[in-house]
C-alpha cells in the first residue's frame, strides 16, 4: 500500500492479468524460498511511527499535504487521512547500541516534524487512538490526496455492496455505530516494528513474534477512548479489525485484518499462499516490473493487514529477505516507551526463536491469540496462558517471566548492557506502577472529570516533557 497508483477504476480484464501476475509471482516465490535463495542477513531492526496533527484547540487538523510538502523528508510519508504521517525509520542492524542509535534517529526527526508542525499552527502527537477526534472527522474529505486510498474505499465499498461498516465494541462501555467509508481505520495509529531474520530463521521468528504479541500490547496500552466512550486498553485493535471488513470471509481469523490463521511450519511462503487463497484482490494495480521484484504479491500481501505480517524486501545489494512486521503496538505515549517496547519485542522474539525446542510446538496458536485479545481488552490485568500451560495475571507474567527472557535474548544479540538496562528498566517501571499510556488517560478522566479536549492538552503537555509514561503525574 506504500506506492502511489495511476488509476482507480478496473475492469475484468485488468483483475485477469493481474491474478495472472499474482500466480506468476507465487509460483517464482515458491520457488526460490525452496532454492533458499533469500538472505542469509538477519536480526536488523526498523520501525513505522503514525502519528497525528493536532490543532491548537486539540482536534484533528487535515493538513498533512501542507506538512509533508514544507518538511520534504523522504522518512516522513502520507498516511489515509490529512490528520496523519509516518515517520519512518532507517535499518539497523540489532547488536552494540542499536536501540539507543533508534532512540536518536527517532527523537531527530521528531524535532524536525514538531519545528515544521509549529510553523503552520499545529503539532505533532503520538497516541494510539486521539480522544479528541470525532466521527465526523472520519470521513471522505479528509482523506489524503493519494489515489490508492480512494481506490481501496471504492473497492472496499464496492464488494459491501454500498452497505455501511458497523462498529460494534463492548468493553468498559458499549459502541454501537455505521460508517460510511474505511475513514475510521484513521483513528487507529499505532508504532510498527520491523524484524529481519535469514530465511533459515524466518519461520521461528514469524512463531514467536506470534506468541509474543500477547505479552507486548498487555505492557504497551495506549487506545482506551474512541468518540468519549471507554473500551478496551487497546481499543485499535478491534477497531481495525472493523473497520475494512469486507465480509468476503465470514471466519474471523480470515478476515481482512486478522490476528491470521496459525503457525508458519515450514516457510513463510505459507502465509503469502494463504493470501491469495483467502483474499480477493482489491487493488489490481499492474506495474511493469519483474517477477523477481514481486510487485504485485506485495500490494497485494499490504491489503491484508495481519497483526503480525510477513513482507518481502530486498537488501541494498538486491538479495530479497524476509522481514516480521509486528503491528500490535500503539504509537507513544513517549519515544522512551516506544524503544523500550520495540526492545521487547526484540528480546523476547529472539529468545523465544532461540529455544532449543520451538514453543510452537507445544504453546497452541488458540492461546497465543486468546492472550492477544485478551491483553487488548484487559492490558495489565488480562488473564495470560504462558508455556508451562499455568494462566497468570499479565502483569506478573510480566515481571517474573518475560522481562527475564527479553533480557536474555537481547544478550544474545549483544546488544549494549546499558541499552538493555535503560529500556527493559523503564518497562520494569512502568509495569510495577501499573501505570500505561491507557491506565494514565482514564486515571486523569476520572480524578478530574476531565472531557477530552482537557485531556488531550495534558496529555501532550506531558508527552513534551520526554519522561516515560510511569512518571507522568496526575
Amino acid at each position: 500500500m506504500g506506492q502511489e497508483i495511476n488509476q482507480t477504476q478496473f475492469n475484468d480484464q485488468i483483475f485477469k492479468e493481474y491474478e495472472r501476475r499474482l500466480s506468476q509471482e507465487i509460483a517464482l516465490l515458491e520457488e526460490q524460498l525452496a532454492q533458499n535463495l533469500f538472505s542469509a542477513i538477519g536480526e536488523i531492526g526498523g520501525y513505522e511511527l503514525e502519528s497525528w496533527l493536532v490543532d491548537h484547540n486539540y482536534f484533528p487538523s487535515p493538513i498533512n499535504q501542507k506538512f509533508l510538502t514544507r518538511l520534504n523528508n523522504p522518512l516522513v510519508v502520507h498516511e489515509l487521512s490529512r490528520f496523519n504521517v509516518e515517520l519512518n525509520g532507517a535499518p539497523m542492524p540489532l547488536k552494540g547500541n542499536a536501540l539507543s542509535a533508534m532512540a536518536f534517529e527517532l527523537n531527530q526527526n521528531w524535532q524536525e516534524c514538531q519545528e515544521v508542525a509549529h510553523q503552520i499552527d499545529s503539532v505533532l502527537m503520538m497516541i494510539g487512538i486521539l480522544p479528541t477526534v470525532r466521527q465526523s472527522d472520519l470521513c471522505l474529505a479528509n482523506m489524503s490526496e493519494l489515489k490508492r486510498y480512494r481506490a481501496l474505499n471504492e473497492q472496499v465499498f464496492k464488494r459491501r455492496c454500498g452497505r455501511p461498516l458497523r462498529i460494534r465494541i463492548n468493553g468498559r462501555e458499549h459502541l454501537d455505530i455505521a460508517h460510511p467509508d474505511v475513514m475510521l481505520e484513521a483513528a487507529t495509529t499505532s508504532f510498527q516494528v520491523h524484524l529481519q531474520s535469514a530465511q533459515r530463521d524466518a519461520v521461528r521468528y514469524f512463531n514467536a513474534s506470534i506468541i509474543a504479541a500477547g505479552p507486548l500490547v498487555a505492557a504497551s496500552g495506549n487506545s482506551p477512548l474512541l468518540f468519549d466512550t471507554d473500551l478496551w486498553d487497546e481499543t485499535r485493535i478491534p477497531l481495525f479489525e472493523q473497520s475494512v471488513e469486507i465480509g468476503d470471509q465470514p471466519q474471523q481469523e480470515n478476515r481482512r485484518v486478522s490476528f491470521g490463521c496459525g503457525y508458519a511450519r515450514d516457510s513463510l511462503f505459507e502465509c503469502f499462499a494463504e493470501n491469495i487463497a483467502h483474499h480477493d484482490v482489491l487493488l489490481p494495480i499492474l506495474m511493469d516490473s519483474p517477477p523477481q521484484q514481486f510487485a504485485h504479491l506485495r500490494l497485494h500481501n499490504g491489503t491484508i493487514w495481519r497483526w503480525i505480517r510477513p513482507l518481502i524486501g530486498f537488501d541494498p545489494d538486491g538479495t530479497p529477505h524476509l522481514r516480521i512486521e509486528q503491528r500490535v503496538l500503539p504509537a507513544g505515549p513517549t519515544i522512551a516507551d516506544m524503544i523500550a517496547n520495540a526492545a521487547l519485542f526484540f528480546g523476547l522474539a529472539r529468545f523465544l526463536m532461540n529455544m532449543r525446542e520451538a514453543p510452537e510446538a507445544d504453546f497452541s496458536f488458540d492461546h497465543a491469540r486468546n492472550n492477544f485479545y485478551s491483553a487488548a481488552r484487559d492490558g495489565l490485568h488480562a488473564k495470560l496462558v504462558w508455556l508451562d500451560g499455568s494462566t497468570v495475571e499479565a502483569r506478573v507474567l510480566l515481571l517474573e517471566e518475560i522481562l527475564p527472557m527479553a533480557r536474555q535474548g537481547l544478550e544474545t544479540l549483544f546488544i549494549d548492557k546499558a541499552d538493555i538496562d535503560h529500556n527493559l528498566g523503564i518497562l520494569e517501571s512502568r509495569i510495577r506502577s501499573g501505570q500505561t499510556g491507557s491506565s494514565w488517560q482514564r486515571a486523569y478522566c476520572e480524578k478530574y472529570h476531565a472531557d477530552s479536549l482537557h485531556l488531550v492538552a495534558a496529555y501532550l503537555e506531558r508527552q513534551r516533557s520526554s519522561a516515560p509514561v510511569h512518571e507522568w503525574a496526575l
